[in-house]
């Protein structure tokens, strides 16, 4: 739903009793670490308390202050907050017993691509700090100061793109998905075979050496844009990344669940559940991105934009139909496309065995979605 009424509906006064307005370094600030998490001698971000229990990096100020804003925004507003269950989306596919099946007859090939892929997207989230951000008080008729949206480019957009890829000499989700990957499977790839997977699954074009470009997806996104042509580019930009971005990082949960599962099974792969562990750390990492993710959208759902012409849009105008679009391309060609190239790589890695026939018809039986002859894709029926 993108807006839906909660028991105190109306606009109240704005809360006063939390801070609500913060400094950079206050949202990238940490909790005391007594031991740090260090893996492969990198020292990656986050750590462990006196305790013994991991506390996420950058969460001191960033999480009271995501609920403060949230707060606010339900008692000026009196709406809840946009999202959508984790049962929205499909789980992961291979799914689990395929998982196992591929690792117990010698072929882990295609879990060790999903989880580079997995680590090399992580990576992308540095992009997130070149976002180019509005003046969201000329954006919106409503005051957007002390809000979540405000502080888009004063500590949000920075922590998540550290927490992802990284800061200096610290590691971030890319380094510890990779460690996940290298203690399960005890340092699998090389760098070159690592570029090799990210072109076979479409993620890197061929010849760019894994690179990203850029400008054609810039040409691509113009190309399809939704929005009236008076409201600015950048702008539907800057939203349609953000819905993506959601609806990866609550979808993410069920890969989370599928990795934490697999890699703890000792008698599947190596390092004693370390991997396993690993993933949790990330996952407790990856709540506070739903949630500031979740609010700034909201309060620009609820707000009004006006364009540099004097044109006023309602909120739910410009954010739903990004949303419903994101969310279509997400559950139908997105979904598509993402078990194609996973079963591409299953195939690949069976090649030239005696068995492979035999092996990819077992593995596409033991799917919870399973593909034809023909290319189509059905949900398997219940036994």
């Amino acid at each position: 739903m993108l807006h839906s009424e909660c028991n105190n509906s109306g606009r109240g006064d704005p809360m006063g009793t939390e801070q609500t307005e913060f400094t950079e370094a206050e949202l990238l600030a940490g909790h005391p670490i007594a031991e740090p998490l260090v893996l492969g001698g990198v020292r990656c971000h986050g750590g462990f308390n006196e305790s013994g229990d991991y506390v996420s990096p950058r969460t001191l100020n960033r999480i009271p202050a995501i609920k403060a804003w949230q707060d606010q925004h339900v008692e000026q507003f009196g709406t809840e907050l946009l999202g959508l269950p984790i049962d929205t989306w499909p789980a992961s596919y291979p799914n689990l017993p395929q998982a196992r099946y591929l690792i117990e007859i010698g072929a882990p090939e295609p879990i060790i691509s999903d989880l580079t892929r997995i680590g090399t997207v992580e990576g992308f989230g540095a992009m997130i700090r070149n976002s180019v951000l509005p003046d969201f008080q000329k954006t919106f008729v409503e005051d957007t100061r002390g809000t979540a949206i405000d502080h888009l480019g004063r500590g949000l957009y920075e922590a998540h793109a550290r927490d992802e890829a990284g800061f200096e000499d610290e590691g971030g989700h890319k380094q510890m998905w990779f460690a996940c990957r290298d203690i399960a499977f005890e340092s699998p790839v090389t760098g070159d075979m690592t570029v090799q997977m990210l072109e076979r699954m479409g993620i890197a074009t061929p010849g760019t050496g894994g690179a990203v470009d850029q400008a054609a997806l810039r040409k691509a996104a113009i190309a399809n844009r939704i929005l009236p042509d008076d409201i600015d580019f950048e702008l539907e930009s800057l939203l349609a990344r953000m819905i993506r971005l959601l609806f990866i990082e609550i979808s993410a949960f069920h890969t989370f669940a599928w990795a934490e599962d697999l890699l703890s099974d000792t008698d599947l792969v190596a390092g004693d559940g370390a991997a396993a562990r690993l993933v949790s750390y990330i996952r407790s990492d990856e709540t506070p991105h739903v949630d500031y993710l979740r609010t700034v959208l909201t309060e620009m759902r609820d707000r009004t934009l006006v364009t540099s012409s004097g044109t006023r849009y309602a909120g739910t105008d410009i954010i739903g139909p990004i949303w419903d679009r994101a969310l279509e391309q997400s559950l139908g060609a997105g979904k598509q496309q993402g078990q194609e190239l996973a079963w591409r790589e299953v195939v690949h890695a069976l090649e030239g065995r005696s068995d492979a026939a035999d092996a990819l018809q077992h593995f596409n039986e033991l799917g919870t979605v399973q593909r034809s002859d023909d290319g189509t894709w059905s949900t398997a029926l219940a036994a």
